[in-house]
């Protein structure tokens, strides 16, 4: 018994037996290649379903079908920032401008400044895996932890109060780090991007006053369920997914620092996910390791790049729980994570998450 159960275990912090070239090289060449005309046509699928069901909306405006368009928008509005991410690593096509161009539009359309959050989730590829320089939910360390205010510990550990946390994230980073994506002399960006943030600031100043705008032509109430709702569902989709490819597996995974963190190991904590009908919708995003380890595969081969990949990977690799049509099982990994993944220890090169059993006892 003690001989299988060595067996089976399974150190995910250990470091991999493999380089990343052997990763690299067991993926199809063409797996590589990015084709403007088929990333474009991605968009004009989703953009006609976007306005297909604002036409229907419009023309039923009945409590009947807006329970049906909230979750069908929300879905495709989630959709629209997905390839709006592809255009911002690069994947969408070789043509900066064409990336520029396309990944404003979408994002500014569903109120994301697309060059700020660009260069944020630039450093969170670059990083990740990293306990202080990591961007996307980064951990909290012990110290910052027991610094929390009543408020922020509530809003960060409390269903359903995390899958709502993107636009204050947008204005304000995380616990613990400075700095606004709307601000061009934010620390987050190099004094040669604040152009960029600042363009990219001016587009969604420009989305937000054509809301207002329309808000007052059509009234306010009108406009919160055609377009609020949907919005606050994106949200939803955007923190779920998101958290979840960093958060809430079965097994705890390793957080790193110094000398033990690298690019490999930190992209190797990342975790696939299966979202069933909802994998063509948003655009394959689940498969989110080989993504993490090369961002500039467009999302159309990712699939066929992580199957490729797995041999060399082994049981690095986590094979995602599979879904039904609805991918309602993931919450019970959001929820056991939020009650559980609280903080990482100050010191240590190596950390897993630990838990605050007094955090909902008062």
């Amino acid at each position: 018994m003690v001989k299988e159960a060595h067996q089976i275990y399974f150190d995910p912090s250990a470091p991999p037996p493999f380089k990343i070239a052997e990763i690299r090289a067991a993926i199809p060449q063409h797996c590589w290649e990015k084709n403007p005309w088929r990333s474009l046509s991605y968009v004009l699928r989703d953009v006609l379903i976007v306005f297909a069901l604002l036409y229907a909306a419009i023309g039923f405006n009945s409590w009947f079908f807006w329970p049906l368009y909230w979750p069908a928008q929300g879905t495709m509005f989630w959709a629209l920032f997905v390839l709006g991410h592809d255009c911002g690593h690069g994947s969408f096509s070789n043509s900066l401008k064409l990336n520029s161009v396309v990944g404003h539009i979408l994002h500014s359309s569903i109120l994301v400044p697309y060059n700020g959050w660009r260069i944020s989730h630039r450093t969170h590829h670059q990083n990740h895996g990293h306990v202080e320089k990591d961007e996307s939910w980064v951990p909290l360390t012990e110290k910052v932890y027991k610094n929390l205010d009543n408020m922020t510990r509530i809003m960060r550990f409390t269903f359903p109060f995390p899958i709502f946390a993107y636009p204050f994230y947008l204005w304000n980073r995380s616990p613990g780090k400075e700095g606004s994506h709307f601000n061009p002399h934010s620390n987050l960006f190099s004094p040669s991007e604040r152009k960029d943030v600042l363009t990219s600031s001016l587009c969604w100043g420009i989305m937000l006053f054509v809301l207002l705008y329309l808000s007052l032509k059509m009234g306010p109430l009108f406009m919160f369920k055609l377009y609020g709702i949907p919005y606050l569902i994106f949200v939803m989709w955007l923190d779920l997914v998101t958290y979840l490819h960093h958060h809430g597996y079965s097994q705890k995974l390793p957080w790193y620092r110094g000398k033990e963190w690298s690019y490999l190991r930190g992209g190797l904590t990342t975790v696939d996910r299966d979202y069933g009908l909802i994998n063509n919708i948003h655009h394959d995003i689940g498969t989110h390791v080989i993504h993490h380890l090369f961002p500039q595969i467009p999302h159309y081969h990712l699939v066929e790049a992580t199957e490729a990949a797995k041999g060399v990977l082994g049981k690095y690799y986590r094979e995602p729980e599979k879904s039904g049509p609805v991918p309602v099982h993931l919450m019970k990994y959001l929820l056991q994570s939020i009650s559980e993944d609280h903080f990482v220890s100050d010191v240590g090169d190596i950390v897993f998450y630990q838990s605050d059993p007094n955090l909902h006892r008062n």
